[in-house]
C-alpha cells in the first residue's frame, strides 16, 4: 500500500502536468489542491472572485465580484479592508490596515495603529506593490509594479513609484 507521501507526490505530478498543458504554468502545491473560486466563496467574497491559496487573509476583508487576487498576496484587514469589484490584485501585493511603527519605536508602550484601507472598483494594483494602512485608492485607478502607496489616490489615477506619485489622470 502506497504511503500518503507517495499518494501526494503522484497527485502532484498528475495535477502539475494537467495545469502545465492547460495554462503553461507551475504552482505552489496548495494552489494545485485548493480551488481559487471556492476559497473566495468560503471567505464571503463577491460572486466570481478568486484568490490563490498562497494568499494570506487576516481580519475583516471584503472583496467585490469578479476580483482576482494573485499568488503571494497579503490582505491585512485587522483595521478593516475593502476591495471593490473587477479589480486585479497582482502577485506579491501587500495591502495593510495596521502598522506597528509607534508600538516598536516606543518599546511597546504605544498601541498598534489601525485604519481602514479601501481599494475602489475596477482597480489594477501592480505586482509587489505595498499599500499602507488608511489609504484609499479611487475607482478605476492603476498602480504600477513595485509601488509603495502611502497616501490616497483619486479615482482614475495612474500612479507609480516608491513613494507612489500620480503620473497620469483618468482615461475613462
Amino acid at each position: 500500500m502506497p504511503s500518503l507521501i507517495e499518494e501526494l507526490k503522484a497527485f502532484w505530478r498528475e495535477r502539475r502536468q494537467e495545469i502545465d498543458v492547460r495554462f503553461r504554468r507551475t504552482l505552489p502545491f496548495g494552489d494545485y489542491v485548493v480551488d481559487r473560486w471556492e476559497k473566495a466563496r468560503a471567505l464571503g467574497f463577491g460572486e466570481g472572485a478568486s484568490i490563490y491559496d498562497s494568499a494570506l487573509v487576516i481580519g475583516d476583508v471584503t472583496v467585490g465580484e469578479q476580483t482576482w487576487i494573485g499568488p503571494g498576496v497579503v490582505l491585512d484587514g485587522s483595521g478593516g479592508l475593502a476591495i471593490g469589484a473587477y479589480c486585479s490584485i497582482s502577485a506579491g501585493v501587500q495591502i495593510y490596515s495596521h502598522d506597528s511603527v509607534a508600538w516598536a519605536t516606543s518599546g511597546g508602550k504605544a498601541e498598534i495603529e489601525r485604519a481602514p484601507t479601501r481599494i475602489g472598483n475596477r482597480c489594477y494594483i501592480g505586482p509587489n506593490t505595498v499599500v499602507a494602512k488608511g489609504v484609499t485608492i479611487g475607482d478605476g485607478s492603476v498602480v504600477g509594479a513595485g509601488s509603495i502607496v502611502l497616501s490616497d489616490l483619486p479615482a482614475g489615477s495612474r500612479a507609480a513609484g516608491a513613494p507612489c506619485r500620480i503620473i497620469g489622470g483618468s482615461e475613462e
